[in-house]
């Protein structure tokens, strides 16, 4: 059986960029650690959001997150009170160090294949049916300009006793080709018969 590549590790540094920018030697291992800490509890804790990347920077005594979010509201909180309170949050992540935080929205959430996964789980986590949630998500992406959408579901869909795969997909895409623009994220959501796992792939 062929194994397949990460679409977004197989195209770092070609056609996309790092989210974490930081140079480190001795405290190579302590960073990265406290990168994946920051991008663990803002996936958890603000799941709602719809989180696509957070870019990470580093400079002395200073780390700069940068948060792109489906629903920056829910980050930013009233006149802007929740920002402080996970500025707060991540500088215990990082030992004291002080936090530089910013939240941006997604311009087109309709072309984020983070986006599209996270509201997908969300509807199947309402009990809103997955193949209309796919078909809406696709016929989306679609009118929005996307060259081409597949999404992959496992799990035990509709309560099934035995899990299984499904797959759908329209427009053109290549997995190859370095320069072409492929997004990609898993996304799962929780339900009472388990974990779904949602697959995104998009070619803008």
């Amino acid at each position: 059986m062929g194994q397949k590549v990460h679409p977004i590790g197989y195209r770092v540094g070609v056609s996309k960029p790092w989210e974490s920018s930081w140079f480190a030697e001795k405290a190579y291992p302590e960073f990265l650690l406290e990168d994946y800490k920051i991008r663990k509890m803002l996936q958890k804790e603000y799941k709602r959001a719809f989180l696509s990347r957070i870019e990470i920077a580093r400079f002395p005594q200073l780390v700069n997150v940068t948060v792109f979010a489906g629903k920056p509201g829910i980050l930013i909180g009233r006149k802007g009170a929740e920002i402080e309170v996970i500025t707060n949050k991540l500088s215990k992540l990082v030992n004291g160090k002080r936090v530089s935080l910013s939240v941006k929205e997604i311009k087109q959430p309709e072309l984020d294949a983070a986006v599209i996964g996270a509201d997908i789980a969300s509807q199947i986590e309402r009990r809103v049916a997955y193949k209309r949630a796919i078909k809406q998500a696709i016929r989306n992406a679609m009118r929005a300009g996307a060259q081409g959408i597949k999404i992959r579901i496992s799990g035990r869909l509709n309560n099934a006793e035995i899990a299984r795969s499904e797959e759908f997909k329209e427009g053109r895409m290549s997995l190859n080709t370095l320069s072409a623009d492929i997004d990609y994220r898993l996304t799962e959501a929780l339900t009472q018969m388990g974990i779904i796992g949602i697959k995104v792939w998009l070619a803008k």
